[in-house]
């Protein structure tokens, strides 16, 4: 079996996608404008097509290949779907190690008895 990357190994400090996940996290009015209309708080970032299709299209795992912080991808999973009450539970946790994974989903889960 191939060794993971590092965590950081793709990250870009560059990629506009860590600027607007850092300003939803701080910034309520901000998060209340992307609830209600996305794609125009996206309009208002320098974020390249493919940041931008990958965050509508929620895949995280492109996200993660384009340069976005491996924390901020979990945020940002966060900020969308919401939080549970058991880690590593949520909806948000779920979309995230789906999207990163992909068709390893399932037996990852199944090695974990989930």
């Amino acid at each position: 079996m191939d060794e993971p990357d590092s965590a950081l190994a793709h990250f870009d400090p560059r990629l506009r996608a860590n600027d607007l996940v850092q300003d939803l996290k701080w910034d309520p009015a901000l998060r209340a404008r992307f609830e209600s209309d996305e794609r125009a708080v996206l309009d208002a970032y320098p974020l390249t097509g493919q940041e931008r299709t990958a965050i509508l299209a929620r895949d995280f795992r492109r996200l993660f290949e384009l340069g976005l912080h491996p924390y901020l991808l979990a945020q940002l999973a966060r900020l969308i779907y919401g939080t549970g009450e058991k880690a590593g539970t949520s909806g948000a946790a779920t979309a995230l190690i789906r999207s990163l994974l992909g068709d390893r989903y399932d037996a990852y889960m199944a090695e974990r008895g989930a």
